[in-house]
């Protein structure tokens, strides 16, 4: 799982919890079932079983693989709309392309993110690059969905590019992890991403037996996913695997623990750790569209069918 990595932790800014802090207690943990998506590549379902109102301002999140892939199997997505939310997508092994009918896209790999807006409508693909069809290999990565508040529904489509490199690194007091800001504060640190809803989303790699201590927004939720290996959630040391969703409750403090004994495939502890201010808004989802109501559901599939979400480039219609 090389993401982003770093020889010596003792070398990053140390990220120190609060002086006076207020753990978070673990409310609900969670096994995502698994499933298949696009053309036919595997996903866990990170988020099932948890109600819109405790991922608030999250939607969806798809843990991508981890699969190794023979040659001539890798898979992606045909084009497909959306609208009224943004797709983050975090490739932690393998690549991804994508592209957009914005004219956005590229190749993201290793620690890559692709952040895409797709405010008031776009058309994408996503798919792995020529190579990795051809050579097959390792694939692993997330996508999430975070939703957009009513008055930025219908904002601009964006597209940001953001290389592994760029992601703002720390440690623990201890330094026994890893942590890569993606988007939004921890501590001292700032990530990269340019977000339009106050949210923090880190992957965490925390060494065989190492705790981690850090501090997070009490306005935020916080939901820690477990990509790979095996740890304790909370002060109260709820063990966690590979596939599980720890859902916190409120605090200033969130406490997560690498267990002692890891499997041979992933020696560390490997966590997807997020959560932002809640919207409070009426969530209607259906299919690619998250809007406000029922009536701006029909209105986004009246428009997608007209043409008016986008058009595919040129070269994708020959």
């Amino acid at each position: 799982m090389p993401a982003v990595t770093v020889q010596d932790t003792t070398t990053l800014p140390k990220i120190l919890p609060p002086l006076l802090r207020r753990e978070r207690a673990l409310a609900k943990l969670t096994t995502a079932p698994s499933g298949y998506e696009g053309e036919g590549f595997p996903v866990r379902r990170a988020f099932a079983g948890v109600d819109l109102g405790e991922l608030d301002p999250f939607i969806h999140m798809d843990q991508l693989g981890e699969v190794e892939y023979a040659p001539g199997e890798p898979k992606g997505t045909p084009w497909h709309p959306h609208r009224g939310f943004e797709t983050v997508t975090y490739i932690i092994d393998g690549a991804f392309e994508h592209q957009d009918s914005t004219g956005g896209g590229g190749l993201i790999t290793n620690g890559d993110t692709q952040w895409m807006t797709a405010g008031s409508g776009i058309l994408h693909i996503e798919r792995p690059p020529e190579g990795l069809v051809v050579t097959g290999g390792l694939f692993h990565g997330v996508q999430l969905w975070v939703n957009l508040p009513s008055r930025s529904k219908l904002t601009a489509p964006k597209y940001q590019d953001l290389r592994g490199d760029e992601s703002a690194l720390g440690t623990t007091t201890s330094g026994g992890a890893l942590i890569r800001v993606i988007a939004g504060e921890m501590g001292e640190l700032r990530g990269p991403g340019s977000t339009q809803t106050p949210i923090t989303v880190a992957h965490l790699s925390i060494a065989a037996g190492a705790e981690a201590v850090l501090p997070w927004d009490p306005r935020f939720n916080c939901l820690a996913y477990v990509l790979a290996g095996k740890g304790l959630l909370s002060a109260a040391r709820v063990p966690a695997e590979m596939g599980q969703l720890g859902v916190f409750g409120p605090g200033d403090t969130v406490v997560i623990t690498a267990a002692e004994r890891q499997e041979t495939r992933s020696p560390m502890l490997e966590v997807l750790l997020l959560g932002g201010a809640p919207i409070g808004e009426p969530v209607a989802w259906m299919g690619p569209f998250v809007m406000n109501t029922k009536a701006e559901l029909a209105q986004a599939y009246e428009e997608f069918r007209a043409g008016r979400l986008g058009s595919y480039p040129a070269a994708s219609n020959s």
